[in-house]
């Protein structure tokens, strides 16, 4: 089974933004973009993207979820980078096209589509420094893809950082580029020096989030997780989860969480933590490290808590439950 995300479809949707206006959307070769050397993007990081997923059903018919939520953060991150704004209907369209297409690649569950939108600034401008692009490309690519944890997952080690931050606080909203490589040199220097899977920022003891993930804490019937605010990612996969977890009859706090009580509930035997996003969907989190020591999230196991919550998840996705809260699209 090839990596994640590192098969992609032949062909893709694309449009360009040029003289004040969009494109009509065509389908295009995957490896045909054309960029000048001086493109904005390649030197001014003007680049934002989504990642969602379109899944098959038993009956045949597939199904895109959530597209809605991630074409508004789309929308988001674009106008906060002073990208052109995007047109939703059209890249809604481009969407369901691309996929249509591509029905028959789309694996059977836990397989899915991946589906990459993808907006970057192309005017070739080096003086640009501290101005926008005035023309762009938005283009979706599509992945099949067979599950994360292909083997089995395992549950997480978290490395918590209380010094640095995932991005600037002004850019935690918008999914970026710039965001991913900020954070990968503390990643990489956590995974060499403690094994860690990931990094937990929490900038003077404030828990946000991972380097690639939202952070989710289970203690018995609560479910607690950071409150929604500008300095991090607002995951579509957290919303669902948490909505989920309601539905279930579970309590829901968004809210500050500190490393001193994440420590503190995690010493309880039936609390579990988990990372939430679209391709882990959510994975638990069995050991903190911080200032050189470990600790156990509860037994230190995958949580029976975050398997029920994403299971729940799936169902929805595949089509084995109902969707009482609209969050499926069939692709035509």
């Amino acid at each position: 089974m090839s990596a994640f995300g590192t098969v992609f479809m032949p062909k893709m949707a694309l449009t360009t933004f040029e003289n004040g206006q969009w494109s009509e959307a065509k389908t295009v070769s995957s490896d045909s973009i054309q960029l000048h050397p001086g493109a904005h993007v390649l030197h001014y990081s003007s680049t934002c993207f989504e990642g969602l997923k379109a899944f098959k059903h038993q009956d045949g018919s597939v199904h895109v979820f959530r597209m809605d939520q991630n074409i508004n953060r789309f929308d988001q991150s674009s106008n906060l980078l002073h990208l052109p704004q995007v047109n939703q209907q059209q890249v809604s369209d481009m969407i369901l096209d691309i996929v249509a297409q591509y029905k028959d690649e789309i694996p059977e569950p836990p397989g899915s589509m991946y589906i990459r939108p993808t907006h970057i600034g192309t005017e070739a401008a080096v003086g640009k420094a501290a101005a926008p692009s005035a023309t762009s490309i938005l283009y979706v690519l599509i992945s099949p893809v067979g599950d994360y944890f292909a083997g089995g997952s395992r549950p997480l080690r978290i490395l918590l950082d209380e010094t640095g931050m995932r991005c600037a606080p002004h850019m935690g909203m918008i999914k970026s580029g710039g965001n991913y490589a900020s954070a990968l040199g503390p990643i990489l220097q956590a995974k060499e020096q403690v094994q860690a899977d990931q990094i937990l920022f929490c900038p003077n003891g404030d828990v946000q989030e991972t380097g690639a993930a939202n952070f989710i804490l289970i203690d018995g019937n609560e479910v607690i997780t950071k409150a929604l605010s500008s300095e991090f990612l607002h995951g579509v996969t957290r919303d669902s989860v948490l909505k989920i977890a309601a539905d279930l009859g579970m309590t829901v706090s968004e809210r500050d969480l500190t490393v001193t009580e994440l420590l503190e509930r995690a010493a309880k035997p039936n609390v579990e933590a988990a990372l939430s996003g679209t391709a882990a969907v959510l994975t638990s989190v069995g050991t903190l490290i911080h200032n050189g020591q470990e600790y156990k999230v509860g037994t230190g196991e995958n949580g029976p808590t975050t398997q029920k919550l994403r299971q729940a998840l799936n169902e929805i996705q595949w089509g084995q439950a109902e969707d009482n809260h609209n969050w499926l699209t069939e692709v035509k």
